[in-house]
């Protein structure tokens, strides 16, 4: 995905408060800035502007239009790997460390360089009725293509989930890998992607 992206906008809302994305990506290209996994826009604004990303200093970040949530220590810069990336949002969670947790490969990333919490009961433009993109930042000029490959791309409308819905520790080699995301309520606009017909990319499974 260099030049190439996914865009809808949802006829109804959903929970804006509470969702989980998740995504296996591959990156191809380092120090791009805004090598965008997912984002939601609908004005330039904490409330309107949403996007999960890895920054140019090769960092996996979550920003909104003029803060930044939460941006990691840790550096993505292998090429050959999979990453299992898991965005869980929960903005009603009284601890405040608890609103926004990052999982790769199914372990919590703790150490970040930025952490802005957001306030109990923020509302994000996630699962609004506006411009919802998968693999570019779109916002107001566009911008921060993937520049990468992404499989199995999916966001849960409603609950906060931990990395054990997407993926499992296999048992011979002890990689993290995919499992199938069954039994899932997905809600009002949620969504799994698999990737894995290129005449039919865009297809909800």
């Amino acid at each position: 995905m260099a030049n190439s992206y996914l865009v809808r906008t949802p006829s109804s809302a959903g929970n804006t408060k509470k969702f989980t994305i998740s995504a296996w990506v591959k990156r191809s290209l380092l120090g791009s800035t805004y090598s965008t996994i997912f984002s939601a826009w609908s004005a330039d604004s904490i409330a309107g502007h949403f996007a999960l990303r890895f920054d140019g200093s090769d960092r996996l970040d979550l920003s909104t239009w003029s803060v930044n949530v939460l941006t990691t220590n840790r550096l993505f810069r292998d090429t050959n790997a999979w990453y299992h990336i898991v965005c869980a949002v929960d903005t009603d969670e009284s601890t405040a460390d608890n609103r926004v947790r990052f999982y790769v490969n199914g372990v919590e990333e703790t150490s970040f360089s930025t952490r802005n919490n957001p306030s109990s009961g923020q509302t994000f433009s996630v699962n609004n009725t506006n411009s919802q993109t998968v693999g570019l930042n779109n916002y107001s000029s566009g911008a921060g293509f993937m520049n990468g490959y992404m499989s199995h791309v999916a966001m849960v409308d409603g609950q906060q989930l931990t990395p054990a819905t997407f993926g499992q520790t296999d048992s011979t080699s002890g990689i993290w890998k995919f499992k199938n995301p069954t039994g899932v309520t997905w809600g009002t606009n949620g969504f799994h992607l698999k990737f894995e017909n290129s005449a039919a990319l865009g297809t909800d499974s």
